[in-house]
């Protein structure tokens, strides 16, 4: 018993600092992200002329470019080391955000709010951050350190909306931007932290090709789905996180006025980032306790139906913050859990190269959320068909996650695994 104690004791010390500074960089990453659609009306207003499909599809850009570069930074990640990536993804992030703050043109901001922000979340986010977490982490408590990283990295969404909806009630959308951008600099102090070296089993074979490792993967019918699964979790949060406060301004019944609308969207999105920590700690807690495929898909059917009650009901402040303290507690409990997924099918050594692909799913899901958001509100003022195609996708990503196998990945023939 001392044993183990001390064991754990020791795992724990170890494992503090990692998880403390991937915390904090997943807290900027995401919190920073965050506060985009409390800048989408007055930055639309004022170079657009009130059309937000042109920024809307700036962030459907970052969604698509964060996903696409996603396993790039993950082969980084596994091949030149963890910090390398974390670096340039630093660098990328805050020259995009500066770029967005100063540019005027819809050129300039698909190029920064879209392709170098979303570079720039790509090597500081999930991609990067859990593959460190789990190469560091012991075997039997990769879901619980992944979960308490992840939670812990939810807070910046609580904190950054909340700033953002204060700051534009005093400033402009662009000096906003550039205060927002400069809490990106803690990350530096971060990244240093981030380091982990993964021992191989002795006499264990030469490391396979990067190209015979992915296409394995993919020949691995349980990976597939949890690629398919992984989708319909972008496109749900992208969308929610991008259009939610411009749907309260203006479908809300309230007496406010369509700032204070805003703000209360703003407000939504900080309470969802509030209620995913401890979503995220229960869903890994569920995850030792039960299937992780099953606990995936309850949380996509409960995605669903918590979307039908909200848009069956009157919209108004009391239920929007209801709803989003509940699908906040949704949120982002997927990822720990996914990740787990793919530790246990491949195990450490490509982990930022294989959860790379399936964040590269949940991004193009996040492409088509943001992007379809912005479509249908110009052309028919309306988020109805959005939202039912979002109650649709949960259902079938539900079923989808049910037919997932949580074992590992056969080493030979994958191509014919299930």
């Amino acid at each position: 018993m001392m044993t183990n104690k001390s064991t754990d004791a020791g795992t724990n010390q170890a494992m503090t600092p990692i998880i403390l500074a991937g915390g904090i960089v997943l807290a900027l990453a995401f919190g920073v992200r965050a506060m985009f659609g409390g800048v989408v009306e007055p930055l639309s207003n004022e170079l657009f002329g009130g059309r937000i499909d042109i920024f809307s599809f700036s962030i459907a850009i970052q969604n698509l470019v964060w996903g696409l570069a996603q396993p790039g930074f993950g082969i980084i990640a596994d091949k030149f080391g963890d910090r390398r990536a974390l670096w340039l993804g630093f660098m990328c992030y805050v020259l995009g955000m500066l770029v967005c703050a100063l540019s005027s043109t819809p050129l300039a901001q698909h190029l920064g709010a879209g392709v170098l922000v979303g570079m720039g979340i790509s090597g500081t986010a999930f991609g990067t951050i859990l593959a460190v977490v789990g190469r560091a982490a012991p075997e039997e408590k990769r879901s619980y350190y992944l979960g308490i990283t992840s939670a812990i990295g939810s807070s910046g969404q609580v904190v950054l909306p909340l700033l953002t909806s204060w700051l534009i009630e005093w400033f402009d959308w662009r000096i906003t931007l550039v205060i927002v951008t400069f809490t990106l600099v803690p990350m530096a102090l971060c990244i240093p932290f981030l380091r982990v070296k993964v021992n191989l089993p002795i006499g264990s074979a030469e490391p396979v090709s990067m190209t015979h490792t992915i296409r394995n993967a993919f020949g691995h019918t349980s990976y597939t789905l949890l690629n398919i699964g992984f989708f319909v979790c972008g496109f749900h949060l992208a969308f929610i996180t991008a259009h939610l406060p411009n749907y309260v301004q203006n479908f809300c019944i309230s007496s406010a006025s369509p700032a204070e609308l805003r703000a209360l969207g703003l407000q939504a999105l900080a309470l969802a980032g509030f209620a995913n920590i401890f979503g995220t700690l229960l869903a890994s807690r569920l995850g030792t306790w039960f299937p992780k495929p099953y606990v995936l898909a309850a949380i996509y059917a409960l995605r669903a139906f918590v979307i039908i009650i909200f848009i069956s009901l009157p919209l108004t402040p009391t239920s929007v913050m209801i709803f989003a303290l509940v699908m906040g507690g949704l949120w982002l409990s997927t990822v720990p859990l996914t990740s787990a997924l793919v530790l246990t099918m491949f195990g450490p050594r490509a982990m930022g190269t294989l959860f790379g692909f399936v964040f590269l799913s949940h991004q193009l899901g996040g492409f088509a959320g943001v992007w379809l958001g912005g479509v249908f509100f110009d052309r028919y003022a309306s988020y109805d068909q959005v939202w039912y195609l979002a109650i649709l996708l949960g259902v079938f990503s539900a079923v989808a996650h049910l037919l997932v196998l949580e074992r590992p990945a056969p080493s030979r023939g994958l191509a014919y695994g299930g």
